[in-house]
């Protein structure tokens, strides 16, 4: 069973306008987060999904794969999608139960064993989407609009997920912040089956969806399950130019890890 990455990057980000190609440790952002998704040990194939030829020349000239998309979809995952639709047509081989991944291309950080630890979640259960989540640890996380909050139910499948702290622990919150095992940040990453990639993308946005800015609440509000894998390690998203000086300072305890 084929097992590709695609890497959603479109150029005019609102928030950081030409964030793919900004220089992070000498190369951008896209080459990183392409890199990444190189090291994982299940993924068969890689590409950039774009909707800009300067992106799409920036990853070619390091050595990568990518595809040219439509600069009107409203999400990572529509983009993708199409991409997709042209691998199809062009006879790549890909089967329903084909797993594709869905990296975020501001994760400059994650790592080849978040990626497979997602891959082996989806290989798991059928008929769901996977992501991963890392417990927070510090108050400025838990409320910073910019780290999304995720809340999931005993068997691990996501209940909600939030720009705002959730859950919210009144009684905590009056005393002041206090570290608690259910505070969670979603990783920027999803998995699909082709089929559930097909399904997802054939649904109209939803009405939270429009009012968090987050894709994964389309599935949850049109009932499609959200797997939520909890990984030990952390990641950042880029989401502003401030955040690539925080990223800078990261990427060598990062480099240390490895």
């Amino acid at each position: 069973m084929v097992t590709i990455c695609l890497i959603p990057a479109r150029y005019g980000s609102t928030r950081f306008p030409g964030k793919p190609l900004a220089i992070l440790k000498n190369k951008p952002i896209i080459q990183h987060v392409y890199e990444r998704a190189k090291s994982s040990k299940l993924i068969d194939d890689v590409f950039v999904a774009t909707d800009d030829s300067r992106i799409l020349h920036t990853v070619e000239s390091f050595g990568g794969k990518a595809i040219m998309t439509s600069s009107n979809h409203p999400s990572g995952t529509d983009r993708i999608a199409e991409a997709v639709d042209k691998l199809l047509k062009e006879g790549y081989n890909l089967q329903e139960s084909s797993i594709i991944i869905n990296l975020q291309g501001d994760e400059p950080l994650i790592k080849g064993e978040m990626i497979d630890q997602l891959i082996n979640l989806m290989k798991s259960e059928d008929n769901l989407i996977g992501t991963l989540s890392k417990q927070i640890e510090k108050e400025e996380d838990f409320l910073n609009p910019n780290i999304v909050k995720v809340v999931f139910d005993t068997n691990g499948y996501a209940l909600y997920f939030s720009r705002s702290p959730i859950p919210f622990d009144r009684e905590k919150f009056i005393k002041g912040f206090s570290h608690h095992n259910f505070m969670y940040k979603h990783i920027g990453i999803y998995g699909y089956t082709l089929k559930i990639l097909k399904n997802f993308v054939n649904l109209p946005q939803s009405t939270l969806e429009k009012i968090e800015a987050l894709e994964q609440l389309r599935a949850l509000e049109n009932g499609i399950k959200i797997k939520v894998g909890i990984t030990k390690f952390d990641s950042f998203g880029i989401d502003t130019p401030e955040d690539l000086n925080t990223a800078e300072k990261l990427f060598s305890i990062f480099v240390q890890q490895q």
